[in-house]
């Protein structure tokens, strides 16, 4: 497969003053890149709407050039022993473990490389034992997928082998012997290297699919290395029994299910016996560990907003994203819009199911951005896709190069639409704000989760974008505790706060997401591993955890249809409500826009009094799905013909607008609808969702509106 010719990331998404950011780029050029900083305004290349709106932002970072190298993609995940291994002179050396392959690939697949020796699982499903690329004994059987055998490998001084591998399966147990040359045994005595399991450091695309667990190494019935995976379950390292520890590499997958569980026990935490297994695939790639080229210090004055650093070099070109937020508890504005960017992250490099050749003709003709996850799936997939193997991606990350999180990226190619999604779709709104002169701080996901309330508790309002779908805990009590504390949330998305997520303590960058029982979803996890392997809590919806987002913001998830969008009807006439339609004379709103055509669309949330409380929440305009093009959501579905809320389906496929007040004299204002910000450009911004909009926030905010003429 090959590389890109250009591209970078950067070690973190969102920075605040006097932070530094640094960036690191791969280039195949054989002169310099060139590197220089832009505001994004619109992200947006379709020639109906704004287009791409950018503002140069050289004061803060001239433009500079830096020597063109090619850095290495290396996927594969595995485990290294942080010291060596010598054997020492043996009459006896054992090599046991329990393992459970998971494909049988074209290449082979190494359980195990000490040095000279080295097992793995070949081509054709024997498990196979060879020093030097020279094969010295093999399995009797071939190798079934997902069965847990045990490994029992054994070499003596006068060069006989031994490899005997056991299971619950008749066929797949049984034993063989064979003979190597004393030469060959006096080397491995005399060995002293690193022990590697799942694969080699060096990457040679041999890395292991499966599980592996309990690995010993014994001498002369002594054991001089063993590892018991069930220890440090939250770990990016494995504490030995004895011998060297292991650094996990590339983040295998922990907290699932080894040879001892039964089904008696679902949480690790409880029974860390059962869950004693490491999860390892060809394709994880979590950091690619790529050296730094350069480096932004943000400099004092710089605007907070969106940003991104542009690499160019002999024709081609990459933006990596990053963020500027304000200050900790020095607001520069009294709005603050929240950036998703742990949403972003945890869609990076989604590789659509949908994806065809049409897409790349529109992404031309648009000279939108070339490159599209489906072509490099090398780069590492998103937790929307599944490894090789067929199980699904649960780990994200934002060391690595993401293909669709880059200004003008198509997520839909096949739409008459913009058909964009997260940071392109999002540009919508800041594209608005900055049409309508209203100031506004960046605060991401980054700063919510790690400052808490703290992140936003001076602000008179925050604004989520047009997909706010994956949260931790510590985020939703941030903006439980500012809605409580008086604050108002303006939710103008659908599908948002939905599930539950967990970032590693040693590495903030790595997410993980567990979709467990119910919901959307793009894969399932197995049976026994619900349970975040991060921080030990049950993962999945957070309707689920006993926190549906009715509870937060009014509505929630209800259905899910194409990438098409509908108007809404004003349902309200309530005076004390007028406010909200000030300079809104019709009835029908939103019969346009650039996310499918409609303000509600794709996918939409409506009020369940069941799961909201006791708030008193008005609705003030709704979307119903007329002509069947909207599924209901899986946790709405009981059976074909009834579901949870036991009215008529075509009652509940609906996007609900709302607004409610909170006791605590903070305000919500909800849209229920992922299109709904697509909608705000049109008409050069002068249309009914813009003006309800802006009277909302100049509401929340209390400020006075200056007009900005930006991309008209």
């Amino acid at each position: 497969m090959s590389d890109v010719f250009l591209a970078g990331y950067s070690d973190k998404l969102s920075v605040r003053e006097g932070d530094k950011i640094q960036f690191y780029v791969s280039s195949y050029a054989k002169s310099n890149f060139t590197a220089s900083v832009f505001r994004s305004i619109c992200a947006d290349p379709n020639p109906d709407g704004p287009g791409i709106i950018e503002e140069d932002a050289s004061t803060f970072f001239p433009k500079t050039s830096y020597p063109s190298r090619v850095q290495d993609i290396n996927p594969g995940s595995y485990a290294r022993s942080v010291g060596k291994l010598q054997a020492q002179k043996f009459s006896a050396l054992q090599i046991k473990s329990w393992f459970y392959p998971t494909l049988i690939s074209e290449k082979p697949q190494i359980l195990f490389n000490w040095g000279l020796l080295k097992i793995f699982v070949d081509q054709n499903g024997l498990l196979s034992v060879s020093s030097n690329n020279l094969e010295l004994i093999s399995s009797p059987f071939n190798l079934k997928t997902h069965v847990w055998y045990q490994l029992d490998f054994s070499v003596l001084a006068d060069g006989e082998l031994k490899l005997t591998i056991s299971s619950e399966i008749k066929s797949c147990t049984g034993s063989v012997q064979s003979k190597i040359d004393l030469g060959l045994v006096e080397k491995l005595q005399s060995q002293n290297e690193f022990f590697q399991i799942a694969g080699c450091q060096e990457n040679s695309g041999e890395s292991f699919n499966g599980k592996i667990e309990a690995p010993k190494f014994i001498v002369n019935d002594d054991e001089i290395a063993a590892w018991n995976f069930e220890e440090s379950i939250q770990s990016l390292h494995v504490k030995a029994s004895i011998g060297p520890d292991l650094v996990l590499k590339n983040s295998p997958t922990r907290g699932v299910t080894g040879q001892k569980w039964n089904g008696t026990e679902f949480c690790w935490k409880h029974e860390p016996s059962h869950y004693a297994a490491i999860y390892f695939h060809e394709d994880d790639i979590y950091d690619f560990g790529w050296e730094a080229d350069f480096e932004l210090v943000i400099p004092q004055g710089m605007p907070s907003g969106a940003y991104f650093m542009r690499l160019e070099a002999e024709g081609h070109y990459d933006c990596i994203p990053f963020f500027v937020c304000a200050a900790l508890g020095k607001p520069k504005a009294d709005l603050c819009l929240l950036i998703s960017t742990f949403t972003y992250t945890i869609y990076g490099n989604h590789a659509r199911p949908d994806f065809s050749k049409d897409w790349v003709e529109k992404t031309e003709k648009w000279n939108a951005y070339p490159h599209n996850p489906s072509h490099f799936p090398h780069y590492g997939l998103s937790t929307y896709n599944n490894h090789l193997d067929g199980s699904g991606i649960c780990h994200a990350s934002n060391k690595r190069v993401l293909f669709n999180f880059r200004p003008g990226f198509l997520t839909f190619g096949s739409t008459d639409c913009s058909g964009l999604r997260h940071l392109q779709a999002d540009s919508h709104l800041i594209t608005w704000l900055h049409r309508k002169g209203i100031d506004y701080d960046i605060i991401t996901d980054d700063e919510l989760d790690r400052d808490g309330f703290h992140a936003i508790k001076n602000y008179q309002a925050i604004m989520t974008g047009s997909h706010p779908e994956y949260f931790t805990e510590s985020m939703l009590n941030a903006l439980l505790n500012y809605r409580e504390s008086g604050g108002n949330l303006i939710y103008l998305g659908g599908n948002g706060f939905y599930w539950r997520i967990a970032r590693h303590l040693e590495d903030p960058s790595l997410l993980e997401i567990r979709r467990a029982e119910d919901g959307i979803r793009a894969w399932a996890s197995e049976p026994g591993e619900y349970y975040n392997a991060f921080d030990g809590k049950y993962g999945g919806l957070w309707r689920r955890n006993a926190r549906p987002p009715q509870k937060l913001v009014g509505v929630g998830f209800t259905a899910q249809g194409n990438f098409v969008g509908m108007p809404y009807k004003r349902i309200c006439f309530d005076k004390k409500l007028d406010w909200v339609f000030e300079g809104v004379h019709e009835k029908i709103l939103g019969d346009f826009g650039l996310s499918g055509g409609g303000a509600a669309g794709f996918e939409l949330d409506r009020v369940d009094s069941k799961l909201g409380g006791d708030q008193d929440i008005t609705i003030l305009a709704q979307s119903f799905d007329l002509d069947g093009k909207f599924m209901l959501v899986p946790e709405e579905q009981l059976t074909h013909l009834t579901n949870v809320s036991g009215e008529p389906e075509i009652n509940i496929k609906r996007a609900d607008m709302v607004y409610f007040q909170v006791p605590g004299g903070g305000s919500v204002f909800s849209v229920g609808s992922i299109t709904f910000c697509g909608s705000l450009p049109h008409n050069k911004f002068s249309n009914n969702i813009s003006k309800i909009l802006e009277n909302v926030v100049k509401k929340f905010c209390a400020v006075k509106l200056k007009e900005e003429k930006i991309g008209v």
